[in-house]
């Protein structure tokens, strides 16, 4: 990778520009970017998450996940990239299915929270739901494929599962809503 990195400020984006993959310059509030600012911030949710104590297992995999929104963002950036696959989305279906079996299925609805990687596991699942929503805006105006898409669609659902997984590796079980409980 050499130096890209070297200097971090350009002062190229100083007019509310900023560039593309391929060299395009938009607005630095373009459905785009904002799609791209919307992935990065799931990246960096996920990190904080990763702070935690976790399984071995719900390491590995949010940290496969990370690479994967490194290269989904890649694919937002450079239009016509395609380098999210249906191998990729076919793992996390596999691992929903893994980590799924076990747990008893749910009745009620359940509410974030329990422990604290149980909690941080769904704050990263809003904000994947955000960025998926993101993806679709763009994808009215522009061309975008369907592999970033579907891959956020089940990673939000991996991560309300992993919610549930953590909360029983952290001695807890779900934290259930109550109907009406303060009426």
């Amino acid at each position: 990778m050499g130096h890209r990195l070297s200097k971090i400020y350009t002062r190229t984006g100083d007019a509310g520009t900023t560039g593309l993959g391929d060299g395009k310059r938009v607005s630095k509030n373009s459905l785009r970017i904002h799609a791209l600012g919307e992935v990065d911030e799931l990246n960096a949710t996920i990190g904080v998450l990763l702070c935690e104590e976790l399984p071995e297992d719900v390491r590995t995999l949010l940290t496969d996940a990370q690479h994967d929104l490194f290269d989904l963002g890649g694919e937002v950036c450079i239009p016509g990239m395609s380098m999210i696959t249906s191998k990729q989305v076919d793992k996390l279906e596999q691992e929903l299915d893994r980590l799924n079996e076990p747990l008893e299925p749910l009745k009620d609805f359940i509410l974030p929270g329990g422990t604290r990687p149980a909690a941080l596991a769904h704050q990263a699942r809003t904000v994947c739901r955000r960025a998926e929503r993101s993806i679709v805006a763009l994808a009215l105006e522009e061309a975008v494929n369907d592999g970033p898409r579907q891959y956020l669609n089940r990673l939000s659902d991996l991560l309300f599962v992993l919610g549930r997984v953590l909360n029983r590796a952290g001695g807890r079980g779900d934290v259930l809503w109550q109907k009406r409980k303060n009426a």
